[in-house]
């Protein structure tokens, strides 16, 4: 029988009592919420006289020293940072278009010298945030990573003020700790990518000196499967990336409400930035023209809450402005959610474990049985509570009101 790890938590009344509301859809994980490791975080937003936000947040099992795998959901920190570090260069010519070509320069780096998903064919920073979060690319991130460096990347969000985080790897890829701490040299050109091209920025290997670890071991379940054979042992987290769940939220409502936290906990982003970063955010990928992506794309692959259990089109008078993660038996949601027809607008985060076997790597995790279902029904029953709840103000949402490419 599998045992499951207690750990201090925090659940408020309001959210445990929504959850009860609706034993058909959330029996069974409330049931055995440890077999499930849920947590939840649901904030309201209240708008003053002068249309000001202010939060109240809920929350459900949450512990942020309750390890998660948190998957895709690193990626928007990186593309917060590959953003700031671009304006902090100060470089004539140096934007998010500007064409990056990625160097090799140490064992199993690999280089990268066009993208045919772009309009001019070339990679840049601005093609790989929208293939983050339109598609949640690996390869984008993972390029991004290489730009910002992994001293950078951890050194720079912990001293922001989310110190419940670590990003030491690159994604999808069998490299060691070493491979991961040396990062790709990059350049930046005037051109199209051809030797001759003039540089405006060139960064060498980075190797990153400093160790981003937890304090102890973190190990999960009771097996793995390794080169298709079952080793009957916890498989080990301990060198994995971590994002904790409030922090999740915190930063996306950084990037949406950038006022209305910590100066320190801002990134420095220029306007255009935020409306770069609220398209794409919210954009659907059939409504994307570079990349173009075809029907097998669905609304709710990347939509998690309300949507992610079917395959139909969302209405367009909801948006959703979030960043989702999928890997390991973890499916991740962190999510603004408007409603412009209703006025409607509150934050929700949650992750669930999809392993209840205990087994990781042998792909038989309940992501559609279970997990899909649970993120979607959380994301109705929240929303449907919003549509009741009582304001005593309106939401002027119209810095939402985004112009997609088609």
């Amino acid at each position: 029988m599998l045992a499951f790890p207690t750990f201090a938590q925090q659940t408020d009344k309001l959210l445990r009592d929504l959850l009860n509301r609706s034993p058909e859809l959330f029996g069974p994980v409330l049931r055995q919420p440890g077999k499930y490791d849920v947590q939840i975080l649901y904030t309201q937003i209240h708008r003053n006289a002068q249309n000001r936000p202010t939060f109240k947040t809920y929350r459900y099992r949450v512990d942020k020293n309750r390890y998660f795998y948190p998957a895709s959901t690193v990626k928007l920190p990186a593309v917060l940072l590959a953003l700031e570090k671009l304006n902090q260069l100060r470089k004539p010519g140096l934007t998010r278009d500007t064409p990056m070509l990625t160097d090799s320069a140490y064992d199993q780096q690999t280089t990268v010298r066009r993208d045919t998903t772009s309009p001019d064919g070339l990679p840049s920073v601005a093609q790989y945030i929208k293939k983050i979060l339109l598609a949640s690319d690996n390869d984008a991130f993972n390029r991004l990573y290489e730009f910002i460096g992994q001293c950078a990347f951890n050194e720079q969000l912990q001293a922001k003020g989310y110190p419940d985080l670590r990003i030491v790897h690159r994604l999808s890829l069998p490299l060691t700790a070493e491979q991961n701490r040396r990062t790709n040299p990059i350049r930046f050109v005037q051109g199209s990518g051809n030797a001759s091209d003039s540089v405006i920025y060139q960064q060498p290997m980075q190797v990153c000196d400093q160790t981003f670890g937890p304090t102890a071991p973190i190990r999960r379940g009771i097996g793995y499967m390794q080169n298709g054979t079952l080793v009957k042992e916890p498989f080990d987290f301990t060198d994995k990336n971590y994002f904790a769940l409030e922090d999740q939220q915190e930063m996306l409502k950084a990037v949406l409400f950038p006022e209305e936290v910590k100066a320190e906990k801002r990134f420095a982003l220029t306007p255009d930035d935020y409306r770069f970063l609220y398209q794409y955010l919210s954009q659907l990928p059939r409504e994307t023209t570079y990349p173009a992506y075809d029907s097998t794309h669905h609304d709710g692959d990347t939509k998690f809450f309300l949507f992610g259990d079917g395959k139909s089109p969302m209405p367009k008078n909801i948006r959703i402005f979030n960043k989702i993660g999928a890997a390991y038996g973890y499916l991740i949601d962190n999510a603004y959610i408007v409603d412009f027809e209703r006025g409607v607008e509150f934050m929700l985060s949650a992750v669930i474990s999809c392993n209840p076997d205990g087994i990781y790597n042998d792909n038989r995790y309940e992501y559609s049985r279970v997990g899909y279902p649970f993120l979607a029904n959380l994301g109705r029953v929240i929303y449907d509570y919003e549509v009741k709840r009582k304001r005593p103000r309106p939401s002027d949402l119209s810095q939402f009101r985004i112009k997609y490419d088609k």
